[in-house]
């Protein structure tokens, strides 16, 4: 050998970066190419293959069993080139009933057992397709998927099935890649159908609506599912534990001792190790009350029995046997498939909406493919049409010629090619006239055929209405009921029962953290004291809203943008005083930019009920509370805004208020709700104020109660109470009244907002520095409409207060303010001048 080493064929590389691009690459590779399935059809490349790979084989439901050996080598050899024990394991599972919910492969010979005994060796076991796997296929054959090439490109192969039935749930998957693995258990698939229906059908379903149908995972081995919490917490993020719990019944023997009888275990328990288990708790005197266990399984179905001693108490024998085996097992549910090649934790809403966006194109492009080739057939029937019109001038061209007949026929006739090629290769038999009444009776058929597509393609409803057909069609032909039985788990209690209610104070910052703390954790002080510090938080944020509620009430969230979402306040985490809290984002779809404007808690959602919402500019509208008691994940839309114009305010009114308004510049108008009138959600509303320049409106204030005071507050702590009866009821979009001293702004600051109260009510100020203060409403002065008011709280340079809000002492409070407001009579109604 050389000695002489060529330098110009090394590359000089940095070793960390190598090992960095070579694990990414093959993290990618795993992701992607075998351990996560596709949303779209539910399986990983190698099912993929398999399935295909038979189709190809044409080893079909109607015809004998093939070889697993002759299907592996086909897979192997064409579309997966890896080890021929991982594509064999994997056909195995889709031929296992007790693995795969709707099995995919029909397999003949020993495909292994619950008892976990292995497959037969390929070379002695058969397999074809079962009658469920051709919908995954259907369809395949008309375009409706994309083909590559294979590895070594002498084949094609699909990137993805058609997929008629909702594989991804209706079967599951399982799957451990690099740094993330998926869970799916396998559904009901009359369930997940209907869900499919019920999105189809109705376009604002929300992921709740589909809880409703798709009430749990349904197991191929059965068992019992303890609740729903942890499925329905799955299907709302993605992820959850649920319990599955084997089927027992207790028994008395012939001779008087009692017995347990499991006639079904979870999913995925290995039934010989879980009979070992039993054995071995026994024997170390874990378990005390059992003499025998016997396995009495047959094909008729599951059966263990254990024995029990005539002094036993069965069921504290059996509560024992589910918490030391896996009688009683949990399950991880991780919803993560790959959409568009990427992996991602999906709802069950989003997991259902990726499959009908699939279905959608595949029932597209099988349309236009049925629709060509309809366009093509009928396209020669006219052809035909023709030349049987002018059979003897036909056949008179045809005898005419040498070799130019089709030229010539395409000449005399104004025929196509195709045409042309179709009636030289006519048989004489078709000239007859019975054969002309069958060609014009499929052109007949084909036009209409060509007309139904044409409607298709061009109604998106007619092609979801397609597809929820057919749906429905493979549910009447494959549905069944459900295996797996859902129980209400041992004293399982709802969320909110464990929650103590109470009054608590909700703050949300300019940079968009909330928190829940108890209401009681500020003290009284006199007006001018200087106030606790309230919270932590970095230099740049400061608290903007400050909201005392009841941990059992939903909090609505409105942003600027005029999207609403919706939370329980005892969601919000719960944090120590100083604490900076959590991103807002944690719990709700915010877009880049976008803000909280209000926060609205709700404890019921009624007809009679109304939200009022103002913008800046001054536009106002009237909605039913109950238009927003289902939410979307990405939000509901409020209110429809302009460009240049954000939500500022949000208030619950009972049909019976009077409306006040207030701007920066310290203009207020009132008038009756009844001058708004009731709107849909995205409606755009109607002008409430009549705003000067450079003015805005700040504040919403319902007014109720004519024995309360409005109290204004400016951002340099200034501040004052002043009688309803100051004011006067005006016309909607009028200018309004001044109701601070214009003269005075400057010293104190524009006004910040209004709030009404009585002489029993506290308020909560919060400044800039994130210092707290809570004084009484009766501390403050009660002054004219055009007077500045008195100093509420100190503020240093540099300082503004920029958050009040009004305490509620105790819950029944909490509750009356937002109760609906009386009736109007003589006695009751605001009397204002």
């Amino acid at each position: 050998m050389s000695d002489i080493v060529d330098n110009s064929r090394i590359i000089n590389h940095e070793i960390y970066d190598e090992m960095k691009k070579s694990y990414i690459e093959y993290a990618m590779s795993v992701i992607v190419a075998r351990a996560l399935p596709d949303v779209r059809d539910g399986l990983k490349p190698v099912h993929r293959r398999i399935l295909y790979g038979m189709h190809a084989l044409g080893v079909s439901p109607d015809k004998p069993h093939k070889k697993s050996a002759r299907i592996v080598g086909e897979v192997m050899g064409k579309y997966h080139p890896h080890g021929d024990r991982s594509i064999y394991d994997a056909m195995v599972k889709l031929a296992q009933d007790f693995s795969t919910r709707y099995p995919l492969v029909d397999g003949h010979g020993n495909f292994g057992s619950v008892d976990g005994d292995g497959a037969a060796a390929m070379r002695y076991t058969e397999a074809r397709m079962s009658p469920f796997s051709l919908q995954m296929l259907r369809d395949i054959d008309k375009e409706t998927v994309d083909f590559v090439d294979n590895f070594d490109g002498e084949e094609k192969e699909p990137t993805i099935l058609p997929s008629r039935v909702p594989n991804i749930l209706v079967n599951g998957g399982n799957g451990i890649a690099v740094g993330m693995a998926t869970s799916i258990p396998p559904h009901n698939l009359s369930d997940v159908i209907d869900a499919c229906v019920k999105m189809i059908d109705d376009k604002e379903s929300t992921v709740e609506d589909l809880i409703d149908i798709v009430k749990g995972p349904d197991f191929p081995t059965g068992a019992l599912l303890l609740g729903k919490d942890g499925a329905k917490e799955a299907y709302r993020t993605g992820q959850g534990k649920v319990t599955i719990r084997s089927e027992c019944t207790i028994e008395e023997s012939s001779r008087g001792k009692m017995r347990i009888v499991v006639h079904s275990i979870p999913y995925q328990v290995n039934k010989a190790r879980l009979i070992e288990s039993i054995a071995e708790l026994v024997k170390d005197k874990r378990i005390d009350g059992i003499t025998a266990i016997r396995d009495e399984s047959s094909r008729e179905g599951m059966r263990i029995v254990i024995e029990l001693k005539k002094d036993a108490n069965p069921n504290l024998v059996l509560n024992r046997l589910y918490k030391h085996t896996q009688l009683q097992t949990s399950y991880s549910m991780i919803m993560l498939a790959l959409v568009n090649g990427e992996p991602k934790i999906l709802n069950l809403y989003e997991i259902l909406d990726e499959y009908l966006k699939h279905q959608k194109n595949v029932v597209t492009r099988r349309t236009r493919y049925d629709l060509r080739k309809a366009e093509d057939r009928a396209h020669i029937l006219e052809g035909l049409i023709i030349a049987l019109d002018n059979i003897d001038e036909v056949i008179k061209v045809i005898r005419s010629s040498y070799n130019d007949a089709k030229e010539k026929l395409m000449i005399t006739f104004a025929l196509s090619e195709i045409q042309a090629q179709a009636i030289l290769d006519m048989r004489l038999a078709r000239l007859q006239g019975l054969e002309r009444e069958k060609i014009e009776n499929e052109l007949e058929e084909l036009m209409k055929k060509i007309a139904y597509y044409k409607e298709i393609l061009a109604d998106e409803r007619k092609l979801m209405g397609v597809i929820k057909d057919e749906l429905l069609e493979i549910k009447n032909k494959w549905g069944d009921e459900r295996r797996t039985t859902i129980v209400s788990a041992t004293g399982e209690i709802e969320d909110e029962a464990l929650i103590e209610e109470k009054n608590v104070a909700i703050t949300l910052t300019n940079l968009g953290y909330i928190k829940r703390i108890p209401e009681n954790t500020f003290k009284t002080q006199k007006r001018g004291g200087k106030g606790i510090v309230g919270l932590t938080t970095r230099d740049s944020d400061f608290v903007k809203d400050l909201i005392i509620t009841s941990t059992h009430d939903y909090l609505l969230f409105f942003t600027d943008r005029g999207r609403m979402f919706k939370i329980k306040a005892y969601e919000i985490p719960e944090a120590s005083r100083t604490a900076k809290g959590t991103p807002v984002i944690n719990f709700l779809n915010l877009d880049q930019e976008e803000r909280i404007a209000a926060v609205i808690p709700v404890s019921e959602y009624t007809e009679d009920d109304y939200l009022i919402m103002v913008t800046k500019n001054g536009t106002i509208k009237k909605t039913s509370v109950s238009q927003f008691s289902t939410v979307r994940k990405t939000g509901l839309n409020a209110i429809k805004l302009k460009d240049d114009d954000k939500l500022i305010g949000v208030a619950q009114s009972s049909s019976e208020d009077y409306v006040m308004l207030i701007s920066k510049l310290g203009k207020a108008i009132i008038f009756h709700e009844d001058d708004i009138r009731g709107m849909g959600r995205t409606a755009v509303g109607v002008r409430g104020i009549n705003l000067d320049k450079d003015d805005e409106v700040v504040s919403l204030v319902l007014l109720q109660n004519e024995d309360q005071t409005v109290l204004v507050m400016t951002t340099r702590g200034y501040g004052k109470r002043t009688k309803l009866s100051d004011y006067r009821i005006q016309s909607r979009g009028g200018k309004g009244i001044y109701t601070f001293d214009k003269n005075k702004i400057e010293k104190t600051g524009p006004l910040l907002g209004a709030v009404l109260v009585d002489t029993s009510d506290e308020i909560m100020l919060i400044n800039s520095d994130n210092v707290i203060i809570r004084i009484r409403a009766k501390d403050v002065s009660r002054s004219g409409r055009t007077t500045q008011g008195v100093k509420i709280m100190k503020v240093n340079k540099g300082q503004e207060i920029v958050a009040f809000a009004k305490v509620l002492e105790n819950i029944e409070q909490a509750k009356r303010v937002r109760e609906k407001a009386p009736k109007k009579s003589e006695d009751k109604q605001i009397r204002l001048i």
